[in-house]
């Protein structure tokens, strides 16, 4: 039985750069908006191409995180069929993510050729360090394969002993960590703009960094983080560290406006464009001219405000500012225009949601030029205590205020090691709740833990799952604190999984997705109910 030769490979800029003679001026533009400089890479024909030019195989896999008409007019361009598969990553050099997807695709790829003789080769040269090490790392233990590399029109076949695999590929991660550590070289209160922002951990420092970067350039950014993150603070913050700061910072919560006047709180209207239009009005991207507009939930826009919103985001040529923006106001015939930088921002997997067809992958990629993630409280354990200080001295200031002779609340021992304990999966608004309550209810000026607990179980949402301390005897029922736990923990990894069940339940530690379905609809979990 003759031997199946199959090629797996990631797509990069570079191969999408090489096919851009072949593209159209529309395309071209769009192609611009992926990989910004497209002009052609040295050598011509790009990684994956040459690598198909100098080696026959019988199939061609390529993992792809661009968009489908990018993989279309690159399969085109190539001349040779090839297997896309359309993958998700949103940070190329977070090595979990990476592994997950290469560890599935190379699975799903290799169980169909289980019944006959294989010869698997892994291209290294396309995609990140990362996603090298990751290829590398699986090709020599789960998945053997043949490694390959090219570089200005050559391939060559690349061994790589098992010893330098497992020796060697840890130390190729750290110093593709080590290029970012510069993001992470200082703490929110040392960067002008960011002083607002509590904490000193690395990954706030981290966030900080991309931000303060991301600040310097008018382009779009897209915030993502759950909710309570503090989103809106961070977008503030890039606002007043750019050479904006002294526009206006416009706030548009998509998913408090009803969806019949969002257009119009948008761009705008004309005296008599509907229904108690009495007046004209300036939208929020007349309103935001010289400055920044932040889209606050922007994953709730309907699909024809995203493809109103896409019109608007088209970068312009010839020389124009990247952040000209020209629309219609709603019943207007004639266009304006408005120079204004765009922040969005939301709790949900935008990615999922392009997949699942609930918004628009072409206003995805318009939107995250530049992407940063904030990171929940769960993973910035050290910075809760000076937060919840910080909080609690705002929280002082307001009562003070209000009643004279008001004694001022302080936090424990106890009760700063009762914070770090707890996950607050509603993030800085649940802690901020929560001390809000107890500082109203405790007795004393020192809060304790036991103030902080009894208040956790008062909060909207009721979110006492992951509290220890929880008063025994009146009325307490066991079985019901253990289904909350439970509940919270499943919706924890649906959030975390992007609501990727099968994802969810490795997270958990289930042995099959069906049975965290089952677990899911028994304790009627909705993993999208903002917390």
């Amino acid at each position: 039985m003759a031997t199946t030769r199959i090629l797996v490979s990631w797509i990069g800029h570079t191969d999408l750069r090489a096919m851009a003679p072949s593209l159209s001026p529309g395309q071209m533009k769009k192609l611009a908006s992926i990989v910004g400089d497209a002009s052609v890479p040295k050598g011509g024909c790009g990684p994956l191409r040459t690598m198909l030019e100098s080696q026959r195989f019988d199939e061609v896999h390529v993992l792809s995180n661009y968009p489908v008409w990018a993989n279309r007019a690159y399969a085109s361009w190539l001349g040779v069929k090839v297997t896309f598969h359309k993958v998700t990553i949103v940070n190329p050099t977070d090595y979990d993510s990476i592994f997950r997807v290469a560890d599935a695709e190379l699975k799903s790829i290799t169980d169909g050729h289980s019944s006959q003789p294989t010869e698997l080769v892994i291209l290294l040269s396309p995609g990140t360090p990362a996603m090298a090490a990751v290829w590398v790392l699986l090709g020599r233990s789960k998945y053997p394969a043949t490694f390959y590399q090219t570089f200005e029109g050559k391939a060559w076949e690349t061994p790589v002993p098992f010893d330098l695999a497992v020796d060697l590929i840890p130390e190729v991660l750290r110093e593709a960590d080590a290029a970012f550590h510069h993001l992470a070289a200082y703490s929110p209160q040392e960067v002008e703009g960011f002083e607002r922002i509590i904490g000193n951990s690395k990954a706030i420092r981290l966030a900080v960094g991309r931000a303060r970067k991301a600040a310097l350039r008018d382009v779009s950014v897209l915030l993502l983080g759950e909710s309570g993150t503090g989103k809106e603070l961070f977008a503030r913050a890039i606002h007043t560290a750019s050479r904006r700061k002294n526009g206006p910072f416009v706030v548009v919560n998509c998913a408090a406006i009803p969806r019949a006047l969002l257009e119009s709180e948008m761009f705008g209207h004309v005296k008599g464009a509907f229904t108690g239009a009495v007046s004209a009005r300036d939208g929020a991207f007349k309103r935001a001219d010289g400055g920044t507009l932040f889209l606050d939930e922007i994953g709730e826009c309907d699909p024809a405000v995203q493809a109103k919103l896409l019109r608007v985001l088209q970068p312009h040529v010839n020389g124009a500012s990247l952040c000209k923006r020209e629309f219609q106001p709603v019943g207007a015939s004639d266009s304006v225009t408005s120079d204004v930088r765009v922040i969005a921002a939301t709790n949900r997997n935008l990615l999922q949601c392009v997949e699942e067809g609930e918004f628009r992958e072409d206003l995805y990629y318009r939107l995250a030029v530049i992407s940063i993630r904030l990171p929940p409280l769960r993973e910035r354990k050290t910075d809760i205590p000076a937060i919840a200080s910080t909080i609690l001295a705002q929280i002082n200031a307001a009562f003070e205020e209000q009643e004279p002779g008001y004694e001022h609340k302080h936090l424990s021992g106890s009760a700063n090691r009762f914070v770090k304990r707890h996950d607050w999966p509603g993030n800085v608004r649940e802690l901020a709740n929560v001390l809000a309550q107890a500082a109203v209810m405790a007795a004393g000026q020192d809060l304790g833990a036991e103030d902080l607990a009894t208040s956790l179980g008062e909060v909207p949402g009721g979110r006492q799952e992951g509290s220890l301390t929880q008063p025994l005897g009146d009325g307490f029922d066991l079985d019901k604190h253990l289904e909350r736990i439970q509940a919270h923990y499943l919706r924890r990894a649906m959030e975390q999984a992007g609501g990727v069940k099968a994802q969810a339940a490795r997270l958990l530690g289930i042995r099959n997705y069906q049975t965290l379905d089952a677990q899911l609809k028994r304790l009627k979990v909705d993993w999208r109910e903002t917390p």
